[in-house]
């Protein structure tokens, strides 16, 4: 931790060059966290790991309209900026990147970035357009603040996965850090949209990290036939009247592809709506 002074905010791509051209020309490491704000301890544990990798951390708050689809949450989507620079505060932050969406997205603005094959499952197909968003902000993030390096969270595991294909397809110079998923001490893994959930919903939403564990278990068992561990994992969701499941899956980890049978590394995935609240979670086993 370096200091507990609110970190400097900019709100232009311009001010970012700015700011960091003196620290590129210095040859210092930049590391680059991109958020939508609302931070809790899962964005924060991105933050420390930057703060200990990198000479310098960048910080951006977005809420990027693009990749939310037409029914969704972008409205209501919790925006919390004093709080989210009070909560950097301790890391020494470099720089916080809050942009406008004109900034980002200036009129007559016409251009995405498309990845194919990664982005058409699970996620993809519940959610049409997302990774589209996705992938386009990321883009012109990574172009704005040319990172040495930036943080992402398990927890959002296809979108690491699509990012890296980008990033590998695109030639961009810059490394991408996964690092593990934050949960409460019951489990749940830490989201800004928890903040949706009444007690009774946050209590029933721990079936997505339940099931996750009874995957594992199976698998650390000896069971190796995803049919038969898809079954139990849903039997939990049966169990719980407000969750209505969208998908479970077990799936190779850079193809995301479904398996059949377990014989290496899979990452256990699951979405569901808990009320109106819809949540994400997954985990990576070794057989």
């Amino acid at each position: 931790m370096a200091s507990s002074d609110l970190p400097p905010v900019v709100r232009t791509v311009q001010e970012v060059r700015r700011h960091l051209e003196p620290l590129r020309a210095e040859g210092e490491r930049i590391g680059f966290v991109p958020t939508m704000g609302a931070l809790h301890q899962g964005h924060l544990s991105l933050v420390e790991a930057c703060a200990r990798e990198c000479d310098a951390t960048v910080v951006s708050i977005f809420v990027n309209p693009t990749q939310f689809g037409p029914h969704e949450d972008y409205d209501k989507y919790p925006r919390s900026l004093e709080k989210d620079l009070e909560a950097l505060a301790p890391w020494g932050v470099d720089l916080v990147f809050a942009p406008a969406v004109e900034e980002m997205y200036p009129p007559g603005f016409q251009t995405q970035v498309l990845v194919s094959g990664v982005t058409e499952l699970w996620e993809g197909r519940s959610r049409p357009g997302h990774f589209a968003g996705v992938t386009t902000v990321v883009a012109k993030l990574f172009h704005i603040v040319q990172p040495h390096v930036a943080y992402f969270g398990h927890k959002d595991y296809q979108q690491s996965v699509v990012v890296r294909q980008m990033v590998r397809d695109l030639n961009l110079p810059v490394e991408i850090r996964v690092c593990p998923t934050v949960r409460e001490e019951d489990g749940l893994a830490l989201s800004s949209r928890n903040a949706y959930l009444s007690p009774e919903q946050r209590q029933q939403a721990l079936v997505l990290s339940r099931s996750l564990r009874l995957a594992e278990q199976m698998i650390q068992q000896g069971q190796r036939r995803t049919e038969t561990i898809l079954a139990e994992m849903k039997k939990l969701y049966d169990q719980q009247p407000d969750v209505r499941l969208d998908y479970l899956a077990v799936v190779e980890p850079d193809s995301l592809l479904p398996v059949e049978e377990v014989a290496g590394p899979v990452v256990v995935l699951t979405a569901a709506w808990v009320g109106q609240t819809r949540l994400i979670d997954n985990l990576r086993v070794e057989p």
